[in-house]
Order: C-alpha cells, then structure tokens, then sequence
C-alpha cells in the first residue's frame, strides 16, 4: 500500500474515495459480496484507515446509499416542480426516481438477484431516504407521522418496481397511476 495515499488530497475526500471504490466493487461483484478488506484494498488504503471513516461493510453500504440518494434527489425534484395535479407528480416523480437508477450501473447493480435485499433494507431503515422521499414524494400539510409512513411505503414501491420491473415503463406509469395515484389524492389532497 502507498504510504501516501492521503497526501494529495484533503482528508474529507479519503470517505469519498473510499465510497467511490466500494461503488465499482458493488456494480462488479455485487453488493453482498464485497467486504472490508476488499474496499481497503480497491481504495488504496489499509483496513485501518477504512475502519476510521466507517465502523463496518454495513456502514459503508449506508454511506454510498445516502451520498447517491442526495445526488438523484434534486434532478428528480427539478423533473416534477411545475407539476401541479399531485398524482401525476407522484407518478412522475417515482418513475424519475427509477429511471435515475437504472441509468446508473453503480445503482442498479443493487437490484441484481440476490442483492436487492440489502437496497429494501436500507432503504427502510434510513431517516436520510426517508427525509428526501419525504419532499420528494409527498403532498404538504401532512403530519410528520404520516409523512414519514407515505414516504416508507412509497420508496418500497420503487424498491420493488427496481428489483422486480414491469414489463415497460408504460406499464409501469400505468400500475402507478392506477394503484398509487388515487391513494394520494383520495387520502391526502
């Protein structure tokens, strides 16, 4: 290992490099698959040095998670801001959503066979996912409470619209117009 793998570059970009590595290890050979000393090596870094920026492959996965999540958020928030009919925003801003990841490599690799179990977890335990899904995905003046249940159930079904498509995107559109939309107008409009 390089004794100087932080030299050139500042400290708060060594997690970057880390997630950035654990990223292309992720699309190559799956999520569940890669661990600590893997990313280690694939970062340029020790085990010690990964272990300081994140306590565990768990930890890791989060970081990736959330630093990708905060990067889709506001193009698909740019997509649906005119949209004033809510079931059409809600529709168009999940469909956006999906299709954001499944341009990616590094993203979609999460809903491969196998490890798309680690994507529904964390995106069903992440106060990050669940605060963007909560703007993103949501119609105003809800309560916290309920707010943060739409955005929980919302992200399942994208979640599971990535591990199990549709047969096109117009079926898609149309599952969620018909199951997905009349919920949000009905109950919160």
């Amino acid at each position: 290992m390089s004794s100087d793998w932080l030299s050139d570059d500042r400290a708060d970009l060594a997690a970057e490099r880390i997630l950035d590595a654990a990223a292309t290890l992720f699309a190559e050979r799956g999520v569940v698959s890669v661990g600590m000393g893997d990313i280690a090596k694939a970062a340029g870094c020790s085990r010690a040095t990964l272990y300081r920026y994140f306590e565990n492959r768990q930890a890791v996965r989060l970081a990736f998670v959330h630093r990708e999540t905060r990067r889709i958020a506001p193009r698909v928030e740019q997509r649906v801001r005119d949209i004033a009919d809510p079931g059409e925003r809600i529709v168009t801003a999940m469909l956006c959503a999906v299709a954001e990841v499944r341009a990616d490599p590094l993203l979609i690799a999460w809903f491969r066979p196998g490890d798309a179990g680690a994507a529904g977890r964390i995106s069903q335990d992440s106060d990050v996912i669940e605060s963007i899904a909560g703007g993103l995905f949501t119609p105003a003046g809800l309560s916290d409470p309920e707010r943060n249940r739409l955005a929980r159930w919302l992200t399942r079904i994208i979640v599971s619209l990535l591990a199990s498509p549709g047969r096109d995107e117009d079926d898609e559109r149309t599952m969620l117009e018909e199951f997905v939309a009349p919920v949000i107008i009905r109950a919160f409009v």
